[in-house]
């Protein structure tokens, strides 16, 4: 363990951010908390071609929500900028050509219809993928010749030929390449943008960062990193290479497992301190049975002793049920707050804005326990704000039931409700529940007609509750509109 820790988070945005993307910058960023380090946010945008536009913003709004703030980067600055690479070129040209002249990189002049041609060729032939090295030993005179045709060439590194790459991983121990199986990569393409491989060893040394904590997809590009960092004479940061996500299927992540990007999550509902629990736990543990775990907590046990090296399962039902236990744990103005957006957008546009937050807060205790994402929130509350109210007729009619018997109910209950003075839960049971006896009728009979008339739904919060929160006034005329379909059920004998 080095004594100053500083890690980064470096997407590239060629599109917008995903599980797997995001649980890095997670596991840096607690690493970075735990060990009282620096977390460092670097854009690496030198794929111009791929560079998708809002991919930048939609990478720092995902961290924002999820409150994995960041210690240096873009919008806080910081001593080792810039931190778009973009803005860097100067300096990876100039290591480039350092390399070039002393022996550890070369100029390639090969055209991309000859690598094509040997790829092709590579692939018949069933002969290993890679540069065949062609410019790598060429005379002063044959590269003076290639240059005198106007060609520009890219840089490549001359990889040893023998011998092997050694690293020691902090997840998955010593690792060994034998260094006749590596190519010689492009360092520096001929647009004069930086590959991954060069900026990204640059900035690292020039930020000083002490530990790269990435995906295990990195891990066979690792030993060009070494070899790159001993020819140009830096120290290498200490490696971990997290374990890679994957589909209940076991198959890798991918947009058929779940939504695509970060801030769909957010849209859907989700709670962020919930995703962040459950991203913690897609490879890393605190003792193998602890699931629910706050994140002053996850913090202040995080290590990579715990991360595991196979491959973490993301699960959906799992991730919905986590984020109903933190839902619940909301206060009912926590909740107010956060479900309010989701029912202003998804109500119908008849229904009159802005929402009552006060009311909308009396109504939270009835539906929070059974929200599991906020979009839900929009259907389970409708009923409350829509007078127009729209269900099957035949619900009003219980089992065992005739219409006359439903229009007796209902005409007693308003006889009775129009007398109520103090609209209340309590009053309202203590003067309805007696009445099944009167009736002569069954809980669930007697009940079920309130709830439909009330609710327009068979299954609503609990009936004395809800008829307290939706008012005298809303009650009564929605019961005397089930009054006048029963009514007519009954004359037409239906």
């Amino acid at each position: 363990m080095k004594s100053n820790v500083r890690v980064r988070f470096a997407p590239s945005p060629t599109g917008y951010p995903h599980l797997g993307n995001i649980r890095t910058a997670l596991f840096n960023w607690l690493f970075a908390r735990h060990n009282n380090g620096t977390f460092i946010i670097r854009i690496e945008d030198t794929d111009v071609a791929r560079k998708v536009d809002g991919a930048t913003e939609s990478i720092l709004e995902s961290l924002r929500w999820l409150g994995l703030n960041w210690d240096e980067g873009p919008e806080v600055g910081g001593d080792f900028g810039p931190y778009f690479q973009s803005q860097r070129l100067e300096i990876y040209h100039k290591v480039a050509q350092q390399l070039v002249d002393e022996g550890y990189a070369y100029k390639c002049y090969c055209s991309t219809e000859r690598l094509q041609k040997m790829r092709e060729e590579q692939t018949k032939n069933s002969a290993p993928t890679g540069y065949d090295r062609r410019c790598r030993n060429l005379s002063n005179e044959e590269r003076t010749r290639l240059e005198q045709q106007g060609i520009t060439p890219v840089v490549r590194f001359k990889f040893p030929l023998e011998g092997e790459t050694r690293f020691n991983d902090l997840i998955r121990g010593e690792v060994v390449f034998q260094n006749s199986l590596m190519d010689d990569f492009v360092l520096l393409k001929s647009d004069g943008y930086p590959t991954y491989h060069l900026a990204n060893i640059i900035d690292d040394h020039l930020m000083q960062i002490s530990h790269v904590l990435r995906a295990d997809e990195w891990l066979s590009s690792t030993p060009r990193h070494i070899q790159l960092y001993q020819a140009m004479g830096y120290e290498p940061p200490i490696f971990a290479h997290l374990p890679i996500i994957l589909g209940p299927d076991r198959a890798k992540l991918s947009k058929r497992h779940g939504a695509t990007s970060v801030l769909e999550y957010r849209d859907l509902g989700y709670l962020p301190e919930a995703l962040v629990n459950f991203l913690s736990l897609l490879g890393w543990s605190l003792d193998d049975k602890t699931e629910i775990i706050p994140i002053a907590d996850i913090i202040a046990h995080f290590s990579l002793e715990r991360v595991r090296k196979t491959g973490a399962i993301f699960s959906r039902d799992k991730l919905d049920w986590m984020n109903g236990i933190y839902m619940r744990a909301l206060t009912p103005e926590q909740f107010t707050a956060k479900a309010l957006p989701f029912i202003e957008k998804g109500l119908p546009a008849e229904i009159k804005r802005p929402i009552s937050r006060d009311y909308l807060l009396n109504i939270a205790p009835l539906i929070q326990d059974r929200v599991k994402l906020l979009k839900d929130t929009t259907e389970l509350v409708e009923f409350f704000f829509n007078d127009n109210l729209t269900y099957d007729h035949n619900m009003l009619l219980g089992k065992n039931m005739t219409w006359s018997d439903v229009v007796r109910a209902i005409e007693r209950t308003l006889a009775v409700l129009h007398d109520i003075t103090e609209w209340e839960e309590k009053i309202l049971e203590q003067l309805i529940r007696p009445m099944t006896e009167e009736l002569n009728l069954k809980a669930s009979q007697y009940f079920g007609i309130l709830r439909v008339a009330t609710t327009g739904r068979a299954a609503a919060p609990p009936l004395f509750q809800t008829m307290a929160v939706l008012g005298k006034e809303r009650c009564l005329n929605r019961i005397e509109k089930a009054r006048e379909i029963a009514s007519h059920k009954a004359a037409a004998g239906t």
